[in-house]
């Protein structure tokens, strides 16, 4: 028997340590093997935490870690949907991500999205001109989900939207959560996959709303599957809720954003420079790095494993750890300093920079709306920091106890000018 195997007792369970203490858990554990595997029980589940560039792709590799059934049903019935393309594996998961990596990753896709959330910021900041107080979270949360909609095909009347987007925030806000914040998760997916469904429905029906064609709703529309049948509608709307959801969510790390700006002004100067686009990319880069998302990524031992010589049983769920990766001083020079300058010169690695998971994103488990995410982000961050604006007191802490995190406020600014750039929208 392992060591790994001898390291755990059933009072070992550490589900309500992880509540407790959040992004810190899994780093702290870390540190206390020194790096090494994390040996432990979440949910009662026997678990095994890896860490580091080779624990990456040891983990992206289908031969070792599987998704399917590995994603506990709150996850699901809050954040991913039942059926989503995130709980298959094989064949059935590559069909399905095709889909996804057909609409997100084509470059004049992403820049189309990104005109969109640009035209949505120009015209919210002309209504945020009277001087009022705005929470810039909530706003960038309506702005993508009007520029997703629009980009998308999806024909939702303006309350809709408004509802869309705060049902989105509410599903990724209650995904980690138990309480009220988890079953308003609950309700906001269940409403938007009926609304989503219905809108589905009446496309195939061949009525009025169905949509331009070679749109991301018509592609999710009449998408086939491995078994080559129409994925029904329930399961496209969970798809298309993968597409939306994703998106709205980039307002963490716009807030993220203007609190990094606030901390250290600096760095609007270079951003707010038309002759230097590639600052602005670099300084969404260093957000994802610095600032919390995803604590860590899980899947199951798809059969008896070795890692760095200890045993790890099949079926055995299995973290990668995200949050720790992105702080390791072994990985980045002085990892708690935001310095946009780390990635200037260069784009990160696949397995280097993976706040939204690693590996290759054409065939595994990686997010493919990494490139939206840096797109839309590099987008606002250089719209916000020409935007000028005062800050009431506020609450802007972080607690890392929270997941998913943001500051506390969701940043609240009033802005006291028009952009000073506003050809560049």
């Amino acid at each position: 028997m392992s060591r790994l195997d001898t390291a755990i007792t059933p009072w070992s369970d550490s589900t309500l340590s992880l509540l407790a203490r959040g992004y810190a858990w899994l780093p702290d554990r870390m540190r206390a093997t020194n790096g090494g595997p994390v040996r432990t029980r979440l949910l009662g589940r026997p678990t095994v935490a890896l860490h580091g560039p080779d624990a990456v792709g040891f983990f992206y590799d289908e031969r070792n870690v599987r998704r399917a059934s590995a994603l506990p049903g709150p996850v699901l019935d809050t954040l991913f949907g039942r059926g989503a393309v995130h709980t298959l594996d094989g064949e059935a998961h590559r069909v399905r991500k095709a889909m996804f990596m057909a609409l997100l990753k084509d470059g004049a896709g992403v820049a189309a999205l990104a005109d969109h959330v640009a035209q949505h910021w120009s015209e919210s900041v002309e209504e945020w001109g009277d001087g009022r107080r705005v929470v810039l979270f909530d706003e960038t949360a309506l702005i993508l989900a009007r520029s997703v909609c629009a980009w998308a095909g999806i024909q939702l009347s303006g309350e809709d939207v408004r509802r869309l987007a705060v049902d989105c925030t509410a599903m990724v806000d209650g995904f980690a959560a138990p309480g009220p914040r988890h079953l308003r998760a609950r309700r906001a997916r269940a409403r938007q996959e009926d609304r989503l469904a219905a809108l589905i429905g009446t496309a195939r029906e061949g009525e009025e709303l169905a949509g331009d064609d070679g749109t991301a709703f018509e592609t999710v529309v009449w998408h086939r599957d491995a078994d080559g049948e129409l994925i029904d509608p329930k399961t496209a709307a969970v798809e298309l809720l993968n597409i939306v959801r994703p998106t709205v969510a980039i307002a963490w790390f716009v807030a993220f954003a203007a609190h990094a700006l606030h901390r250290w002004p600096s760095h609007g100067e270079p951003l707010r420079k038309d002759d230097d686009p590639r600052y602005a990319r670099a300084f969404a880069h260093e957000v994802r790095r610095f600032y919390p998302f995803a604590p860590f990524v899980g899947g199951l031992a798809a059969t008896g494993l070795a890692w760095r010589g200890e045993a790890i049983a099949e079926n055995t769920l299995v973290l990668l750890d995200l949050y720790g990766h992105q702080h390791d001083p072994e990985l980045w020079n002085d990892p708690y300093r935001f310095d946009p300058r780390r990635f200037t010169e260069h784009e990160p690695g696949a397995d280097e920079l993976i706040p939204q998971g690693g590996g290759d994103p054409s065939h595994g488990h990686r997010c493919p709306g990494e490139d939206v995410t840096v797109a839309v982000l590099a987008t606002l961050v250089k719209r916000l920091a020409e935007l000028d604006y005062a800050i009431p007191d506020q609450d802007l802490s972080i607690p890392l106890s929270r997941i998913p995190t943001r500051p506390r406020s969701g940043f609240v600014l009033t802005v006291t000018a028009p952009p000073q750039s506003e050809n560049s929208a």
